[in-house]
């Protein structure tokens, strides 16, 4: 299962990620999504540990932790939303033509 880590700096790296997180157990991937239109990290990364059993203690001692002027989120990843990834929107409040107006 991978690990999100949220709130990061625009100027984070791959390299750095790696290098926090190794401190913890081996990591076995880093993946850092780029902005298309400014090609600077989007502020959030997937981190995978090679033993499953290093993700409650990472978790515990990372987030909420201070790094390079950012308080980090750090939790296990949820499974994407396969609908919501196909249609490229959210989900929400739709038009319609009745609308309630007392309650």
């Amino acid at each position: 299962m991978s690990i999100y880590v949220g709130n990061l700096s625009y100027d984070v790296t791959r390299e750095d990620l790696e290098r926090v997180f190794n401190e913890y157990g081996e990591v076995s991937r880093v993946s850092l999504p780029i902005d298309r239109e400014t090609g600077r990290p989007r502020g959030f990364a997937f981190v995978d540990m090679t033993a499953e059993t290093q993700e409650d203690t990472v978790i515990e001692a990372l987030d909420g932790a201070e790094w390079m002027g950012r308080e980090m989120r750090v939790n296990k990843a949820r499974p994407r939303d396969d609908n919501q990834a196909a249609s490229g929107s959210r989900s929400g409040g739709g038009g319609g033509q009745y609308r309630r107006t007392s309650f």
